[in-house]
């Protein structure tokens, strides 16, 4: 059984609640939790969807700096065993939140549409496109510069498939492709990002027809963080989350009266939004591991001495997890919570060679051949001459590491921050540079296949390729343009993947209307010449799938417009 919070935690949060996972809740019973300032609490044990466990919600919340201990009962058979559980809550740090401003830009680097004049997405520039490129769609959510923040979804050619505006002052990250309940579905982080480096909002779900079907928050009083959201296949989902505490400092040559950020992850069950299982750096991570210096912080900029950055399982059921700032990636035995082995930092269980040392990394992954693939910074502060993708050789017998495969680009680019390394199923690698506008592909000896940018301040955290087919529960946007002639009408349909051909119709009344003319589909949005003929003064257009078949109808609009 995995309880949470850890047995002897300092750092459980006043809204915490008690995780018991691994035994059916028919098979558990809580006597008592004691506060030891706040007395008694009472409660309720609440089971897990998936039938393996569940976590007492108290009634109210705990007191910061109390001692509290639980005490339990587990039934397996005829025999009981007791459990107990002590642990303490930590003094919050409170922070206000303090998000970056976007760069407002200028209009030439912002892509508008006639037919959706309300999307203003940030302006995509290819510069090189080889006809060997994977197959796939391209995955960003750009933030922080000129244009609208969101989710956004390209061409292999870069031309917009589909865009999610987010309101001012939000951003989206981790934009994906991933399966929940047995289907294909999108998934991102949405909300504030925070000057402090972390991310306080939720985790979205969305189907096929770009509908939400889930919505994922922090459990235990805290706000699910940009860095990660990881499904699994029992429906579940793995977080970051950040949370500041008020502590003493001094033993790291930081202030008395100081502040820590405490990186943590939590496994959810997303149907009922309750904590499975929480996982705390502090629990398990020493303080002088960092390559940060406590001596900076304050209570208003609290020492990041971890900076978890992302999670990912492993095939013997482990979670790896990057800390960025001890330069490190942990093996987390996902049922204990122990940590079975490090690579990289002051604390490595692996001789490295210079070549594969990396620092302020992101996205490590265990590969299906048993390689790890991981993003390597270099900065800031700048160790490395320029950022790169590698893969990893692990060798547990030696406790070697071995370089296998380095990605970088020319010319060389460093990224201080955020990032990630894609493997795709031709072997090709796509690269995100994170802070950077870019974002690339190469081959499996590192030749330059494709590349692109955003405007000079635009990011996104990470950038993917996938396969997606996508069709919108909206019909198609058209709107009408007077020139010569008979004018132009603009049509496109955000989302929509199957779309091959546009037709116009045309008739003196909606209910008459009649074909006049048919276009290939032309990017995002398609401009159709309204032929000088064409019957007046009705107008509307029908998306043409590649094999004929109507796929929806605009509704009609006049000539005037």
């Amino acid at each position: 059984m995995t309880v949470s919070p850890l047995p002897g935690s300092r750092d459980a949060t006043p809204q915490t609640q008690i995780s018991f996972l691994g035994v059916a809740a028919s098979e558990l019973s809580v006597q008592s939790v004691q506060g030891s300032k706040s007395g008694s609490h009472s409660g309720h044990l609440e089971p897990y969807s998936q039938g393996d466990g569940a976590s007492f919600v108290p009634a109210r919340p705990f007191v910061e700096g109390e001692r509290v201990t639980v005490h339990a009962t587990l039934r397996l058979g005829r025999a009981r065993h007791a459990l107990a559980d002590t642990f303490a809550i930590g003094h919050q740090d409170p922070l206000s939140t303090t998000p970056r401003k976007p760069h407002q830009g200028s209009a030439a680097e912002v892509q508008s549409f006639q037919s959706r004049p309300d999307l203003s997405p940030p302006l995509v520039t290819v510069t090189a496109d080889s006809p060997n490129s994977a197959p796939g769609d391209i995955f960003v959510a750009p933030y922080g510069g000129p244009g609208q923040a969101g989710p956004m979804i390209l061409e292999p050619d870069g031309a917009l498939v589909w865009f999610n505006p987010l309101p001012v002052g939000v951003s989206a990250t981790n934009f994906q492709l991933q399966e929940y309940q047995g289907s294909p579905v999108l998934t991102w982080w949405e909300g504030d990002v925070s000057g402090h480096g972390f991310g306080l909002g939720n985790d979205v779900i969305v189907n096929s027809s770009y509908n939400r079907v889930g919505v994922v928050k922090a459990g235990n009083g805290l706000f699910a963080d940009l860095h990660d959201f990881q499904l699994t296949d029992r429906d579940t989902a793995l977080i970051t989350s950040y949370d500041p505490i008020h502590c003493n400092l001094s033993a790291v040559g930081g202030p008395a009266d100081g502040a820590v950020t405490d990186g943590v992850f939590q496994e959810i069950d997303i149907k009922t939004g309750l904590v499975r299982m929480q996982w705390t750096s502090l629990d398990h991570v020493g303080l002088a591991e960092s390559y940060e210096h406590a001596q900076k912080s304050t209570l208003a900029w609290p020492f990041d001495f971890f900076h978890i950055n992302s999670l990912s399982t492993a095939a013997a059921g482990s979670i790896l997890v990057s800390g960025r700032n001890t330069w490190t990636v942990y093996d987390i035995n996902g049922r204990t919570g122990l940590i079975q082995w490090r690579l990289g930092g002051r604390r490595s269980s692996f001789k490295e060679p210079p070549q594969a040392l990396t620092a302020w990394q992101h996205d490590p992954r265990e590969l299906p051949n048993g390689t790890l693939s991981v993003f390597d910074n270099g900065s800031a502060p700048t160790v490395h001459s320029q950022s790169r993708g590698l893969v990893l050789s692990l060798n547990h017998t030696t406790d070697t590491a071995t370089l296998v495969s380095q990605f970088t680009h020319a010319p060389g680019l460093i990224a201080e921050s955020q990032g990630d390394l894609q493997a795709l199923a031709n072997g090709d690698w796509f690269i995100g540079w994170g802070q950077l506008p870019n974002f690339s592909e190469v081959s499996p000896t590192g030749a330059l296949l494709f590349d692109a940018h955003f405007p000079k301040y635009d990011e996104s955290y990470r950038s993917f390729r996938f396969p997606w087919t996508g069709t919108p529960p909206h019909t198609p946007a058209i709107a009408f343009g007077a020139g010569p002639g008979g004018g132009t009408v603009y049509t496109s349909w955000n989302g929509a993947t199957g779309v091959s051909e546009w037709r116009l119709l045309a008739g003196s009344a909606p209910a008459s209307l009649e074909a006049v003319s048919v276009v290939p589909r032309n990017g995002f949005e398609t401009a159709i010449p309204v032929p000088p003929s064409a019957p007046a003064p009705y107008l509307e257009v029908e998306a043409v799938g590649a094999a004929g078949q109507s796929l929806g109808v605009s509704p009609e609009i006049a000539q005037s417009g």
